[in-house]
């Protein structure tokens, strides 16, 4: 058989894994693990069930605060104003159903894994694409921010002594899914599966254990049932205003319906119908959850209030006011029992790890982003498990920032969560109406027998469905964004607003950078390479084995003149440094640069402009020896001056660098090997530079430039 001529790809062997083990860090490789060859990819995509903690979790975690947050904002106006909550749910709940089937429609259309933002850029041109985009890149942040501070709540109402350290514990949170998201999809998904589950049959066990004891007489009493609220007086446009900023709250229970369909790739085969399976499937449990949870919440008398002092009898200024979950799960098992604490350790574990939901999300879509040239490319750049390392640090930091900002309260924040997911929610949904129109317009051009025949019949209810399923959703996810505006704009979601127009900006501006870059750099017949010489250049401050190891590698390199070169800032280090050129017998000319005002670059651009007027345009190489340390303090105990220079001589023509590393015993604590010995060492067998032919067998005597 005849060999394929071409690109060569060797195999992944057992010993080139090993050495690409031994260049990782060590604590690199203890924090993240291994890294993980590209073709062990197809390995690491998600089954089904372990896909539904991963992109499900923010979904699911809803159900622990989407009623609160409905109950708090309806309690505000009085005790009465609770009879609005099976109405509001009600109205929740319509609305998952109809998003949650839009989306199914939308991963059937556009599998690629860019979601919203593929069909808004796809259907309704480049500025919405990217304000979809900006969007779900703000509420993934949020997400992560409102999940922690969520998780540290409940954590809280448990054990009410962590109040002082609430900011801390919401960071180290952060900090701790970070570095599991970084080992890994597959380690992810594991770690993450059986926390994700115990949430689900805890919550369901409760739900079902508060209807039986509803049926038999004994209804479950929360512990704050016995405590009044004052209502406001309210006019009737304020009573409206109130109940849909209840709905606007509960709306909440919708984050992360959308992370499904942006990672549809990250799916086994079949991609789409293991995506829409693990869609639906989280789309039944987050209503089912959502629903059963209000329902026992009102039946037992849960009191929330934004402002605890509110509640009239409660003790707001030694104890925290416990969350909806708790106060439920109290009311149901028994304050202080085991199921308990139970559901308090599943729902705290699971709000943390609903921001494992954004942190799939986010690294995706900033992927899909860096292809289509709206972000910088290094978000689509796999890490060493394969996941896109960049994304989720940058997420982590977002968030860390949102956190400590707003000190990691959940009323503040959740007045800037739901915002984004509604603007991309609304054009995507716009941007499917769009694209069924498109294929119904397709269909009808079809010759007669073919829309007649029996496919051609299923064509068009598919896309009949399609169009009015989507439709549905545009309308209602619309109506949705507007009660959002009007209802949360004011307590502090007009900085989302602001964030998403800046951000879009910016990615077009990075868009149109690309682009003139790509105009500059592209190959043409009008522009050619060429010089008169070669030279090489070895920076040289003292003689020593760093020295030694560039001029070998200089050497090697064969230019056609190789010359050593001294920025002379004092006498006694040139003198010095002569002394141990001749006893040393060095046989590559040392050439000696005055430098009166102890500058490096100038005086050696000025030599390097002589040596060109002299002996033609010539291509300069200049040889930098480095220090690579172990420690990070070491790092300040060097002046770092040959990176200083490397940046400063990158802006002269025809000048390119070469930085010889010299790696420090201390290195071996994380490349776990010292430097390996000088070449001239390995073949001469004696600490000096090998003998070359173009070096004159005696050392030339030092030379002395004057800039």
């Amino acid at each position: 058989m005849a060999e394929e001529k071409g690109v060569v790809s060797p195999a992944v062997t057992s010993d080139s894994r090993e050495s690409e083990i031994e260049q990782t860090p060590i604590a690199k490789r203890i924090l993240i693990g291994d890294p993980l060859a590209s073709t062990n990819a197809d390995e690491h995509l998600l089954r089904k069930r372990l896909a539904l903690p991963i992109f499900a979790s923010d979904a699911l975690s809803s159900v622990a605060y989407a009623p609160q947050e409905m109950l708090m904002i309806l309690l505000a106006g009085g005790l009465a104003f609770l009879a609005f909550s099976p109405w509001v749910a009600a109205a929740v709940v319509l609305l998952l159903v109809v998003v949650v089937l839009s989306y199914r429609q939308l991963i059937r259309a556009y599998p690629s894994g860019g979601g919203d933002y593929e069909v808004a850029r796809a259907n309704l041109g480049e500025v919405s694409g990217v304000v979809v985009a900006a969007a779900l890149l703000v509420d993934y942040v949020l997400t992560v921010a409102v999940s922690i501070a969520s998780g540290v709540d409940n954590i809280i109402s448990a054990l009410p002594f962590l109040n002082p350290w609430r900011v801390w514990l919401a960071i180290g949170f952060v900090v701790l899914i970070v570095l599991v998201n970084l080992r890994g999809v597959r380690e992810a998904s594991r770690a993450f599966a059986i926390p994700t589950y115990v949430f689900i049959g805890s919550v369901a066990v409760m739900i079902v254990v508060g209807f039986i004891e509803m049926l038999l007489g004994n209804a479950p009493v929360a512990s704050s049932a016995q405590y009044q609220v004052q209502g406001e007086s309210l006019a009737q446009a304020a009573v409206i205003l109130l109940v849909l900023r209840a709905f606007a709250s509960g709306c909440s229970a919708l984050t992360g319906v959308e992370a499904v369909s942006n990672g549809v790739q990250a799916f086994r085969r079949p991609k789409i119908r293991n995506a829409q399976k693990t869609l639906v499937a989280m789309g039944s449990v987050a209503i089912l959850l959502f629903s059963g949870l209000t329902v026992i919440a009102l039946v037992s008398g849960v009191h929330y209030a934004e402002d605890p002092c509110a509640l009239i009898g409660f003790d707001c200024v030694n104890n925290p006011q416990p969350s909806l979950m708790a106060q439920v799960a109290s009311a149901v098992f028994g304050a202080n029992s085991i199921p308990f604490f139970i559901i308090q350790a599943a729902t705290a574990t699971v709000l943390l790890l609903a921001a494992n939901t954004a942190f799939n999300g986010f690294p995706l879509l900033g992927a899909v982003l860096a292809r289509d040239g709206y972000a910088p490319k290094a978000l689509n750049t796999r890490g060493d498990r394969l996941v896109y390392s960049n994304g989720m640090v940058l997420l982590g930091i977002g968030a860390i920032v949102i956190l400590l900002i707003y000190q990691a309260n959940l009323t503040n924040l959740i007045q800037l969560y739901i915002i984004g997911v509604f603007v991309s929610f609304s054009l995507g949904q716009i941007g499917m109406v769009r694209h069924w129109k498109r294929e119904l317009n397709k269909f009808r051009s079809l010759p007669p027998n073919a829309r007649s025949q029996q496919s051609g019949r299923f064509m068009r209810r598919s896309i009949t469905s399609g169009m009015i399923i989507n439709a549905a959703g545009a309308a209602m996810t619309i109506v949705v964004l507007v009660v959002v505006t009007i209802t949360k704009f004011t307590h502090g979601a007009w900085i989302v607003f602001l964030a998403i127009p800046i951000l879009s900006m910016l990615m077009i501006g990075v868009k149109r950078y690309y682009r003139d870059v790509e105009h500059e750099i592209t190959v043409d017949d009008t522009v050619h390479f060429g010089s008169a010489g070669d030279l090489a250049i070895v920076l040289v401050n003292r003689l020593q084995k760093p020295v030694m190891k560039a001029l070998d590698y200089a050497l090697a390199a064969r230019h056609e003149k190789t010359l050593a070169v001294h920025i002379a800032v004092t006498k006694e280090d040139v003198k010095a440094l002569e002394n141990e050129w001749r006893t040393h017998e060095i046989p590559i000319p040392l050439v000696i640069v005055d430098s009166p005002y102890r500058s490096y670059v100038g005086p050696l651009a000025e030599f390097i402009r002589h040596y060109r007027e002299t002996h033609g345009s010539s291509v300069v190489t200049v040889y930098l020896p480095q220090y690579i340390v172990g420690h990070w303090w070491e790092s300040f105990l060097h002046n770092q001056r040959a990176r200083r220079i490397a940046q400063q001589l990158m802006l002269i023509h025809g000048v390119s660098i070469t930085l010889v590393p010299w790696l420090l015993d201390s290195s071996e604590l994380i490349y776990g090997r010292r430097s390996r010995p000088l070449l001239g060492q390995d073949r001469a067998g004696v600490a000096r530079l090998p003998d070359h032919p173009r070096a004159a067998p005696p050392p030339p005597p030092p030379v002395r430039f004057d800039s």
